[in-house]
């Protein structure tokens, strides 16, 4: 039977075919983590006071500290409270001033803030729904992984790209569009639908890589999504409105999902469905963008393939539900720590800048670890490196991030 790295030999492992599609698919990695803009800059306690403007109908000229004298109780260390307020009487303005008011009660027309960034009135007795915020998207992406990589075997990896970038450029306006937290929360899970689905375009990359060059395949679209991550922190500091940078989102989105219509499907992958002619049109196709030709004897052979398909989709489909399992319990890890960049006690818009500028010279390592140890002492040796420096960071309190 004619092996699969026998054929890309023959057309070529890394040629302009193989770049072309790797540059297609990497451009997404960059848009990806601007998705988590509605998370990750949510202020869990942002600077607020009650909005008590009712009182400037008594008397418009009241100047802000006036206002808030009349309107809002005191903390016992001197503060203006920033979850209570007097309760609003239709008296006359000289008579609140004497005689004050005394009855109180939580904020009855929302809140005033102040240098705040994203908020969606989540604050007080409501601010246990921020994590809701975050575990819901963060259940679609899971709900998206266990839907989309049975779909990437049975209907293709193109399909299985093609249909979460739809979903998510919906879902992503939608969510913009949301003026009720349990709606924007219905929003975001199935746009992480789409997140997690995604993920497989990665199949596609490097299905049509050589072995030789495949670690290129996996590590430049992980730079490409570093990059991402850095670019979203300028994106937030410029776009304070996390509506507005929802819409953003999809217009990048809109445009990928335009020119994944022309994304070559993986060649492997039809094959081992027993899709022979449509697999030899591709690697004729690939061939000859690389400027090779494929050796007829090598293309007859491909007949064999048919009595091995059944099998290669069953060994394919365990494989890739083992690895399924190892990448999600290091995505949950990942992410635990991408959710926490505004507890670090620095600035969020630095700390989201070093985040993702930190992981450009790992991937970059990556390359040539792969290269050079191989996979398994590379993911052996990443994982434990990793493992021991988060258990470091607990040496560190928050209080010491400024130092």
């Amino acid at each position: 039977m004619a092996e699969f790295g026998e054929i890309l030999k023959s057309i070529g492992e890394f040629g302009l075919f193989q770049k072309l599609t790797l540059f297609a698919l990497c451009f997404p990695n960059v848009i990806l983590p601007f998705h988590f803009a509605s998370v990750f800059f949510i202020q869990a306690d942002p600077d607020r006071r009650c909005n008590t403007d009712w009182i400037l109908g008594l008397d418009p000229n009241l100047t802000t500290d006036e206002q808030l004298n009349l309107t809002l109780p005191r903390e016992a260390d001197g503060t203006f409270s920033r979850c209570q307020m007097f309760v609003p009487e239709d008296r006359d303005i000289d008579d609140i001033r004497e005689f004050g008011l005394n009855k109180t009660t939580s904020c009855q027309n929302g809140w005033v803030y102040k240098n705040t960034l994203y908020t969606f009135d989540l604050v007080c007795d409501q601010s246990n729904l921020l994590e809701m915020a975050q575990a819901g998207l963060m259940a679609g992406i899971l709900f998206g992984c266990l839907i989309f990589g049975p779909f990437a075997e049975s209907f293709g990896r193109k399909r299985a790209a093609q249909i979460p970038v739809f979903v998510m450029l919906i879902f992503s306006i939608t969510t913009a569009l949301c003026h009720n937290f349990y709606l924007y929360l219905a929003s975001q899970f199935i746009a992480g639908i789409g997140y997690g689905g995604f993920t497989f375009f990665l199949l596609v990359a490097t299905e049509w890589i050589g072995v030789s060059k495949r670690s290129w395949g996996a590590c430049v679209t992980q730079i490409c999504g570093a990059v991402g991550q850095a670019v979203l922190a300028g994106v937030i500091y410029f776009i304070r409105d996390w509506r507005m940078a929802q819409f953003a989102t999809a217009v990048p989105l809109a445009v990928i999902a335009l020119y994944l219509w022309f994304i070559p499907e993986s060649a492997r992958w039809l094959l081992s469905r027993g899709k022979v002619e449509e697999a030899k049109q591709l690697i004729k196709k690939a061939a000859a963008m690389n400027k090779r030709t494929v050796p007829d004897s090598l293309l007859e052979k491909f007949l064999l393939l048919l009595l091995f398909s059944f099998f290669l989709f069953i060994f394919h489909f365990f494989l890739y539900l083992h690895i399924r399992t190892v990448l999600f319990s290091l995505n949950v890890t990942y992410y635990c720590l991408s959710f926490n960049v505004g507890n670090l006690g620095l600035d969020i818009f630095l700390t989201q800048l070093i985040f993702g500028l930190s992981e450009l010279p790992a991937h970059i390592i990556c390359i040539w670890l792969l290269e050079v140890l191989g996979r398994k002492i590379s993911l052996m040796s990443t994982l434990l490196t990793g493992g021991f420096l988060c258990i470091l960071i607990l040496a560190f309190g928050q209080g010491k991030a400024h130092i």
